[in-house]
């Protein structure tokens, strides 16, 4: 039973962990391109003759 209360314990402070660098992000401006992701599927990589 002790080891269940750690490991719930240990996923809570992971998932905190997770939140607290989503909050980050979100306030340091990393989500903030709105225009980019909607038209990068227009955009083409590859040039003719070259292949990958």
């Amino acid at each position: 039973m002790s080891v269940i209360i750690i490991l719930l314990g240990l996923s809570l402070c992971v998932s905190i962990g997770f939140l607290m660098a989503f909050i980050w992000s979100v306030k340091s401006g990393q989500m903030e391109d709105d225009y980019s992701p909607a038209h990068k599927i227009f955009f083409d990589d590859n040039q003719p003759g070259n292949v990958q």
